[in-house]
C-alpha cells in the first residue's frame, strides 16, 4: 500500500494556529480514541507541544477494551503523562476533566500562591485528530452545544475560546491529522475505526485487516456476531465464505461495508486496537 498523503490546507493553517496559541494556554489537552491510544495521536503534534505540560484523553472509553485500557494508561502514566479515560457523553466529564487539570497544574497553582498570585481559571487547548469526539466534549464541558457535531472526519473548523466552569477555559482548536502515514498499520486501524474518509484505503484491505486483529484477539465475537464463521480459514476465504451465507451472492462489497459497520457500530462489542508492546516511545 502506497503511504497515503492526506493534508489539506486547512490541516497546515490549523497547526500554525496550534503553534501560536501555545502561550495562551496553562496546558494541552491532547484527546485520542480509547481503542487507538496511540494511533490516534498526531506524532506532529506531539512535537509542537514539546515541554507544555499536557492531560491526556483517552475518549469514547466505553467503545474501548477496559483491560487494555487499563494498561494504556499506567502505561503513559509511567512516561509522566497525566492520563484520564472518559465516555464524554456522560455528565461527569466535566469534573473528571476539571479535577484532573487542577491536579496536573497544581504545583504551578501553588508557586502562584507563594507570590501571592490567585489563579482562578486553566486555559486549556484540545487537540485531537478527526472524528477522536472533540465536538462532543467540548459541547459537554461548555454546558450547550458550540461546536459543530458531525461524523463525517474533519467536520469541525474554527477557532473560538469556551467558558467551561470558573476552573476552566477552552479554546477550540480544529481536528489535525498528521500529513501522512508512513506506517500502513496505522491506516488500518484509522480507517477501521472510521477516522479517516473511507475512500482513503479500500475497503477489502480494511475488512481482511480487522478479520485477522478480531480472529486473533476476539475470535469468540466474530463467532457470536457471525453465526458459521470458520475461524480456521484466512480472511479471504472466509469472506467469500460469509459473502454466500448471508446471501449476498458475490456481492463482497455488502460484506465489507457490513463487517465494518458492525465493528464500528460496537456490534462486536468493546475492542481495542493498539497494544502497548507497539509503543516504541515516539509520541
Amino acid at each position: 500500500m502506497a503511504i497515503i498523503q492526506w493534508f489539506p490546507g486547512h490541516m497546515s493553517k490549523a497547526r500554525r494556529q496550534v503553534q501560536e496559541n501555545l502561550k495562551h494556554v496553562d496546558f494541552v489537552t491532547i484527546l485520542v480514541d480509547a481503542r487507538l491510544p496511540l494511533s490516534s495521536q498526531n506524532p506532529m503534534l506531539t512535537k509542537i507541544v514539546g515541554d507544555k505540560p499536557k492531560l491526556l484523553i483517552l475518549n469514547k472509553a466505553d467503545l474501548a477494551d477496559s483491560t487494555r485500557t487499563k494498561e494504556w494508561r499506567q502505561h503513559f502514566e509511567s512516561q509522566g503523562i497525566k492520563t484520564l479515560a472518559i465516555n464524554s457523553k456522560e455528565q461527569a466529564t466535566v469534573k473528571l476533566v476539571t479535577d484532573a487539570a487542577k491536579s496536573l497544574m497544581s504545583e504551578k497553582i501553588e508557586r502562584l500562591r507563594q507570590r501571592g498570585i490567585q489563579k482562578e481559571t486553566l486555559r486549556t487547548m484540545i487537540i485531537g485528530i478527526p472524528n477522536a469526539g472533540k465536538s462532543t466534549l467540548m459541547n459537554r464541558l461548555a454546558g450547550k452545544k458550540i461546536a459543530v457535531v458531525g461524523n463525517k472526519p474533519g467536520v469541525t473548523k474554527g477557532q473560538q475560546w469556551l467558558k467551561s466552569n470558573k476552573v476552566l477555559e477552552i479554546l477550540d482548536t480544529p481536528g489535525i491529522l498528521w500529513p501522512k502515514f508512513e506506517d500502513e498499520l496505522v491506516g488500518l486501524k484509522l480507517a477501521l475505526t472510521g477516522a479517516i474518509k473511507d475512500q482513503l484505503l479500500p475497503m477489502d484491505e480494511v475488512t481482511i485487516f480487522g478479520l485477522n486483529f478480531f480472529k486473533e484477539h476476539y475470535p469468540e465475537r466474530l463467532q457470536e456476531r457471525f453465526k458459521g464463521m470458520d475461524l480456521s480459514e484466512e480472511a479471504p476465504e472466509i469472506i467469500i465464505d460469509m459473502t454466500q451465507k448471508l446471501g449476498f451472492r458475490d456481492d463482497y462489497d455488502r460484506f465489507y461495508n457490513l463487517f465494518v459497520k458492525e465493528v464500528r457500530d460496537g456490534r462486536l462489542g468493546r475492542y481495542t486496537l493498539d497494544l502497548v508492546e507497539e509503543d516504541d516511545g515516539n509520541h
